[in-house]
């Protein structure tokens, strides 16, 4: 990891972090779209039209892939995660998938929630007490 370009990145995505937040409740009714400013990225790479774009899909407040040597997912993976608003009331209990995209958007979608609504467990008690007892 560049340690110089990793810290612009962590900056970069808390200059975005405020913007997030709000998208993130809102992306329960809807997906939203964050239009990032190219120029934040071109500085930090070094170069024009970088061609950066990632998918994070969080599951159960967790990224489901390792994101090892990409320094702008890793950044944006961290930022997210120790965001005490976020993780908790967002990341915790719901699912999530970023994508941003080669035109600098970050789409935000919800993908519910984190628990599964499935068919009530039967306990102990219920399936071992009958007419007869």
């Amino acid at each position: 990891m560049n340690g110089s370009k990793y810290n612009f990145y962590i900056t970069l995505w808390n200059k975005y972090l405020s913007v997030i937040r709000i998208l993130l409740k809102k992306s329960a009714s809807e997906e939203q779209v964050l239009m990032l400013n190219r120029i934040d990225f071109e500085r930090i790479a070094g170069i024009r039209k970088s061609g950066y774009k990632f998918t994070v899909n969080f599951i159960n407040g967790r990224p489901d892939a390792l994101f090892s040597g990409n320094d702008l997912v890793q950044t944006f993976i961290s930022v997210l995660q120790t965001d005490e608003f976020i993780n908790n009331n967002c990341l915790s209990q719901n699912n999530y998938t970023f994508v941003f995209t080669t035109k600098y958007q970050l789409y935000i979608k919800n993908n519910g929630t984190t628990k599964q609504a499935g068919s009530p467990v039967l306990s102990e008690e219920t399936l071992t007490t009958g007419p007869d007892n």
